[in-house]
């Protein structure tokens, strides 16, 4: 599937309007729900193989951010045969204590996986933990950027974002 398509299906699926809040603190009269595309098995998948060729080359892990890239890291990781961390905002404080769940990020080539992205800050926040824990992480993909470029606090931090549906594609 194209991804004019593929962007067309997404916006029909997930696109709300009204008034909302971002993670960034923003206020959009345009949103779209995340969840309606990841809870739709059938378009979840063809998003994962859409997203298969932004894999950069070398990646060892796929690690999905809580708790939209869960989902999506899962599907993508299906495709790609790669193991997948699952990353919390914050290390649990019982149990095994981790921030990331999953395959082993420590020492590892990670490509950070996310749904939906406006700054970047959560991209930003968990990529700088998981560093700081061992991982070598250079790259992150996303969904939907809603920006028409990569937003700065993620070039900032030394990343390049892949980015598989941007405004352009999304329209009814």
């Amino acid at each position: 599937m194209d991804l004019v398509e593929l962007g067309r299906r997404v916006y029909t699926t997930a696109h709300l309007t009204g008034e909302f809040v971002l993670r960034s603190g923003q206020t959009t009269n345009e949103y779209f729900d995340k969840y309606r595309f990841e809870a739709d098995p059938v378009l979840l998948d063809e998003i994962a193989a859409a997203m298969v060729p932004l894999v950069p080359a070398g990646t060892e892990v796929l690690a999905g951010l809580e708790m939209g890239g869960i989902p999506v890291v899962t599907a993508l990781g299906r495709h790609t045969g790669l193991p997948c961390a699952f990353v919390r905002k914050q290390a649990k404080p019982y149990g095994t204590r981790r921030l990331a769940e999953g395959a082993d990020t420590n020492g590892r080539r990670v490509t950070i996986v996310e749904d939906v992205v406006t700054t970047g800050g959560q991209i930003v926040l968990s990529t700088n933990e998981l560093r700081t824990r061992g991982a070598t992480i250079t790259d992150a993909l996303c969904v939907i950027n809603r920006n028409p470029t990569t937003p700065t606090p993620l070039t900032q931090t030394g990343l390049t974002l892949h980015s598989l549906l941007t405004p352009d594609h999304l329209t009814p």
